[in-house]
């Protein structure tokens, strides 16, 4: 590096639903941080989920619920621009945004093992690994192979250079899951924090799903 030179800023990209987001995805976002030496976080509440097969909650209380259960971590920034697009939010069109507003620096897009079985039917998925190097978030409890969903790739330690892992520690927390809970009246403190599960209650979310 030259005299006076900075090394680009490292930010990851974190999206999903969020809804709600739990304690798991406050591990995610902190094992990023720290793994990764990133300088900040952008985590993406979904505008309109193309691959959903159900309605979500509204962006403002998913984007609420974020901040409660994300916001305060030092790094992170909730961003709102999915939910302000119209038509389906799609990866592709975040990265290429975010990479017009901050040229020079090195991108990280964070996806689960489930999103990474599915990657190749992402609009524009190709494109997506040449605008960010993709880190895929696995448990750090199992020694299974971890294989990549395009043809002739094996394993991630085979992939192309523009994968990484993340490793975390076993946690079972579901939205899914915490959205059934709540509709049989069960707690869910232990699963998204006081805050958020305050925040459920007060805007009798997941009542019915």
């Amino acid at each position: 590096m030259t005299d006076g030179a900075r090394a680009p800023r490292r930010v990851g990209v974190y999206g999903g639903a969020f809804d709600p987001p739990h304690l798991a995805h406050a591990a995610l976002a902190r094992a990023a941080i720290e793994q990764l030496q990133l300088d900040c976080l952008r985590v993406v509440p979904t505008g309109h989920a193309w691959h959903k097969d159900r309605s979500l909650s509204t962006p403002d209380d998913r984007l609420a619920m974020a901040r409660l259960a994300l916001g305060g971590m030092a790094g992170v920034v909730i961003d709102d621009r999915e939910t302000r697009r119209s038509g389906p939010s799609y990866t592709f069109d975040t990265l290429t945004q975010l990479q017009a507003e901050e040229p020079n620096a090195a991108w990280f897009l964070l996806i689960g093992e489930d999103q990474l079985a599915a990657f190749c039917n992402w609009h524009r998925w190709r494109e997506i690994l040449q605008l960010a190097q993709l880190v895929v978030a696995r448990r750090g409890d199992t020694d299974a192979p971890l294989l990549c969903p395009w043809p002739g790739s094996g394993s991630v330690p085979q992939a192309p250079a523009r994968v990484a892992m993340l490793t975390l520690p076993r946690m079972a927390h579901s939205s899914t899951e915490i959205r059934a809970r709540v509709r049989r009246g069960e707690p869910v403190q232990s699963l998204v924090g006081d805050d958020v599960a305050r925040y459920i209650a007060q805007h009798h979310l997941y009542q019915a799903d």
